[in-house]
C-alpha cells in the first residue's frame, strides 16, 4: 500500500485530502480531522526510520487504511516480514506477531505499539505442555498454529496458519500428527483430511463466543445472506455457514461470490475494513471485538516510532528454533481456498 503524498511534506490537511477517501465508508468522516495528524506524523516517521507497518485484518480501519504498507492474516504478516528491506518493522496485531516477526528477521528492530496485546489462544498452552504431549505421542509430530508464543514454536516441529494448516497437516506423511492449540481449528482440520489429530483445547475468546443461533439468527432476517466463518470458530457455527476460510479466504469469497449480502463471522473490524473495497456489497455484523488488537491506536503507533518502543526481542536459541518450525511453514504453499 503506496502513500499518495510525500512523506517529508504532509501536514493533517494534507493527509485528509490524500487519505480521506481510503477511509470514506470505513471511519465516520467527523473523525478524520482526528487520525488526519497522527496518520500525518506516522507517515513522516516511517520515511525516517526506515520502516515498515505490517496490520493483522483485525486492526480497526485507521490503521488498516490508513498507515499500514501490508495488511493480511497471519500467514501474509509472515511472509512480508520475511522479506522485506526496512530497518524498523512495526507490528500492527498481537505480541505472537510481532515475536514471529523477529524470529524471521533477527537483525531488524521490531516493535509493537502496546506490549499488552496479547492473544488468549496464545495464552492456552507452554512449551512444557508441548514436551509432554511428546511423551505421550513420541511418532507424532507436533503443528503448532502461529496463535503461540515463540518457546511454543520452537518446540514444534512445523507451524501454520489457519489459511494452511490443512496443507502443513497432510505435507508431513504421518498417519498421526499433534495439531496446537485452537481445537476447533484442529476439528475443522480433522474434517478435511484423514490424518488422525491429537487436539488441545484451546479457543480463540472472540470466536468461541459465537453460536449456531447467531447464523440461524441471521438466514431467518434474511435468507439470501452469505454467511463467512472463521475455522476458529466451534463446529456447530461452521456447520451452518456457506463458507469456512481464513481471513484472507473469507476476503477472496467476497470479491468472487457474487453475494450482495454477507456476514463475516469473525472480528468486527474485519467487516469494517472489507466493507471499504466492496461498496456494492451489505456488510451484516454479528461480530465480536477482540481486546488485545484493540489496544493498538494510531498515537501509540506514532509513539512506537518516535521512542523505538515497544521492542521484541526472543532469545537466540529459542529463536534458531522457532525459525526452523515457521520456515518450514513458509515453504508449503497457501492453498486455495475451501468452501
Amino acid at each position: 500500500m503506496s502513500s499518495p503524498a510525500s512523506p517529508e511534506s504532509l501536514t493533517a490537511e494534507a493527509a485528509l485530502a490524500a487519505f480521506g477517501e481510503r477511509l470514506r465508508g470505513a471511519v465516520p468522516e467527523i473523525e478524520w480531522p482526528i487520525h488526519a495528524r497522527y496518520i500525518a506524523d506516522i507517515e513522516r516517521l516511517k520515511r525516517q526510520r526506515n520502516a515498515v507497518i505490517l496490520a493483522h485484518n483485525y486492526q480497526t480501519p485507521e490503521i488498516y487504511l490508513g498507515v499500514a504498507d501490508y495488511v493480511g492474516d497471519s500467514l501474509g504478516l509472515a511472509q512480508e516480514a520475511a522479506r522485506t528491506d526496512a530497518e524498523v518493522i512495526v507490528q500492527c496485531g498481537v505480541h505472537f506477531m510481532a515475536e514471529t516477526s523477529k524470529i524471521l528477521c533477527p537483525d531488524k528492530t521490531v516493535l509493537i505499539p502496546d506490549l499488552e496485546a496479547g492473544c488468549s489462544l496464545a495464552a492456552s498452552i507452554t512449551a512444557a505442555d508441548v514436551a509432554l504431549l511428546r511423551e505421550r505421542w513420541p511418532d507424532a509430530p507436533v503443528v503448532t498454529y502461529v496463535n503461540t508464543t515463540a518457546e511454543v514454536k520452537a518446540a514444534s516441529d512445523i507451524c501454520c496458519t489457519s489459511a494452511n494448516a490443512v496443507a502443513v497437516v497432510e505435507s508431513l506423511g504421518a498417519k498421526r500428527v499433534i495439531f496446537l492449540p485452537d481445537e476447533y481449528l484442529g476439528r475443522w482440520v480433522a474434517s478435511q483430511t484423514s490424518v488422525e489429530l491429537v487436539l488441545w483445547k484451546g479457543h480463540c475468546e472472540v470466536h468461541e463466543r459465537f453460536g449456531a443461533d447467531d447464523i440461524r439468527a441471521l438466514r431467518a432476517a434474511d435468507p439470501a445472506v452469505r454467511v463467512l466463518a472463521h475455522p476458529e470458530c466451534p463446529p456447530e457455527v461452521l456447520a451452518e455457514a456457506d463458507f469456512v476460510g481464513s481471513t484472507a479466504a473469507m476476503i477472496r469469497d467476497v470479491g468472487v461470490s457474487g453475494a450482495r449480502k454477507v456476514a463475516m463471522i469473525t472480528e468486527c473490524s474485519m467487516s469494517d475494513n472489507v466493507a471499504a473495497a466492496h461498496p456494492g456489497v451489505d456488510f451484516v455484523r454479528p461480530c465480536n471485538l477482540c481486546p488485545h488488537m484493540k489496544r493498538i491506536s494510531l498515537p501509540k503507533i506514532r509513539r512506537s516510532l518516535v521512542e523505538l518502543r515497544h521492542e521484541v526481542h526472543v532469545a537466540p536459541e529459542v529463536a534458531a528454533r522457532a525459525r526452523r518450525a515457521v520456515e518450514r511453514m513458509l515453504a508449503v504453499a497457501r492453498p486455495a481456498a475451501r468452501a
